[in-house]
């Protein structure tokens, strides 16, 4: 490779480097290219599966701040720049290596840490971004609507409280205007008609009891 054309090749493998949140380094010996595209479909368009020379990788990972273990850089490497969920990516490299066993997972870097081949497997084991997402929108929204029922049963219990002591009070609202009308006037004419009823009733066992002796003298 003429100098000028590894200065680019190392360029752009240090922007991979800087640019991806994880990086696995695989080899590919055995691989057809027909075989390489369906892996890199399969990885999908956030995650550059790149064919390197080692010496080039090893050059851009330190250019790039990068811990790449040198026992991984044997053989024919590609190295799979991943964007966006690792999962995924992990979950994608996990299920070619079934089709096609000639794929090896060496290990790679993970939140800038080195990770093994079996902690990769491990990653692809766990549920996707997507999955989690979805999980934690479900447990939101069941925890949304189970406050919406215990604030519209709060709503109804103090509207219930509030309307008890209104229907207590009605009977004495009613019963305003009849106290409103025992005025003092009113009183008055009252004891003066009780007055005369017990005059009247009074009277008249005085006026029987003058008649009765006129009668016993004219009988005399």
């Amino acid at each position: 490779m003429a100098r000028p054309d590894k200065a680019a090749a190392v360029a752009e493998l240090v922007e991979d480097f800087k640019s991806a949140d994880a990086t696995v380094v695989t080899e590919y010996r055995g691989l057809t290219v027909t075989a390489i595209k369906e892996l890199r479909r399969s990885l999908g368009s956030e995650t550059k599966y790149k064919v390197a020379k080692n010496t080039l990788v090893k050059i851009a990972a330190k250019e790039a701040g990068v811990q790449v273990d040198d026992a991984l850089l044997t053989g024919p490497t590609a190295v799979a720049f991943v964007k966006g969920d690792s999962v995924t990516a992990a979950k994608s490299l996990k299920n070619f290596q079934k089709e096609n066993p000639f794929l090896v997972i060496k290990g790679g870097i993970f939140e800038g840490k080195a990770v093994t081949t079996a902690e990769i497997m491990k990653l692809a084991d766990l549920e996707s971004r997507e999955v989690l997402l979805a999980k934690l929108a479900g447990a939101m929204k069941a925890s949304m609507a189970k406050a919406a029922r215990a604030f519209d049963a709060l709503r109804i219990k103090r509207e219930a409280e509030a309307g008890a002591p209104a229907a207590a009070t009605t009977p004495a609202a009613e019963a305003a205007p009849v106290a409103e009308a025992a005025t003092p006037e009113a009183t008055s004419e009252v004891v003066a008609e009780a007055v005369a009823e017990t005059s009247a009733e009074t009277a008249a066992p005085q006026a029987e009891a003058t008649t009765e002796p006129t009668d016993s003298t004219e009988n005399a």
